[in-house]
């Protein structure tokens, strides 16, 4: 009996901890989110109040109200449909194709090592280009329309990608391969069970790389030729002064880019399940224990 009771004062002491450490958490993501807030919103009151007040000339940012106002505009006149489309087309392709590639060669790679070891030194000194100078090229080869922007994105992601990835595999614990080899694994068992899980962290670092660079390419890839797109928008934009519609299309990329960068958040709570947050701090490191 007494055994019983205490073993119900363990559980329950176990389970009142939990909740403890459930609301500490979220307390710190309250505090976080709030912080966060207060800074952002004080930015904007102070860039509004210095342009207001002519404390500098307003012709080279423009400021919050003014932006505001021209977002509505963009929007109503159907103009921010038209050239969001084309952007997040060449975006999300790009994404698609340069992820794609860049995990498959990895895994190619990883598995026929001599075949890595002649061609990977090749993609990395391609890597090394700056794309902008092969921008004018790859328009030249596709093109003003949407191949030359998404073969540009794709190639950026791509670099990313493969590179998180082959680094990921080459890194793997030995042991592991062999240990799913002695149970009698075939290989596409242990890519899927082992190799890919593993190397999960890597990719979805690398596919976070990915996503700036994949913005980055289309937005340059529409600077150089192309009929429409954020990138187009204010190339047009900047030619005529107009600084408003450029930073419209910069804060509209920002949200992009945030939106994109959280759907991998949510990716990685959903795959990583396994991962543990930790802190330099040791006080840190002794709460989380």
């Amino acid at each position: 009996m007494e055994k019983l009771i205490i073993r119900n004062m363990k559980k329950k002491k176990g389970k009142n901890e939990k909740m403890r450490s459930i609301d500490k958490e979220k307390k710190r993501y309250f505090s976080v989110v709030v912080i966060r807030s207060a800074f952002i919103i004080a930015g904007i009151f102070l860039w509004e109040y210095s342009a207001s007040s002519g404390s500098y000339n307003p012709i080279f940012t423009s400021y919050p109200s003014q932006i505001l106002k021209d977002l509505m505009v963009f929007f109503t006149s159907g103009e921010l449909y038209k050239h969001a489309s084309i952007t997040l087309t060449e975006v999300f392709w790009g994404l698609f194709f340069g992820s794609a590639i860049g995990i498959l060669l990895a895994i190619v790679f990883g598995y026929f090592s001599f075949i890595g070891e002649i061609i990977t030194p090749i993609i990395s000194a391609i890597s090394c280009i700056p794309q902008l100078a092969l921008a004018p090229v790859y328009v030249l080869w596709f093109g003003l329309g949407l191949t030359s922007k998404i073969f540009l994105a794709g190639l950026m992601v791509f670099f990313n990608v493969f590179s998180a990835t082959y680094g990921a595999i080459k890194s793997m614990d030995k042991g592991i391969l062999e240990s799913a080899n002695l149970l009698g694994a075939s290989h596409f068992q242990t890519l899927r069970t082992v190799v890919i899980p593993s190397c999960m962290p890597w990719i979805l670092s690398g596919l976070r790389g990915g996503v700036s660079a994949a913005l980055v390419g289309a937005i340059i890839g529409e600077y150089i030729g192309s009929k429409g797109g954020f990138g187009w928008m204010i190339t047009y934009s900047t030619s005529y002064f107009n600084i408003s519609r450029v930073m419209s299309c910069i804060v509209i990329l920002l949200f992009v880019g945030l939106g994109l960068n959280k759907i991998l958040d949510i990716m990685e709570q959903k795959l990583l399940v396994w991962r543990t947050v930790t802190s330099l701090r040791m006080e840190n490191l002794k709460n989380q224990d």
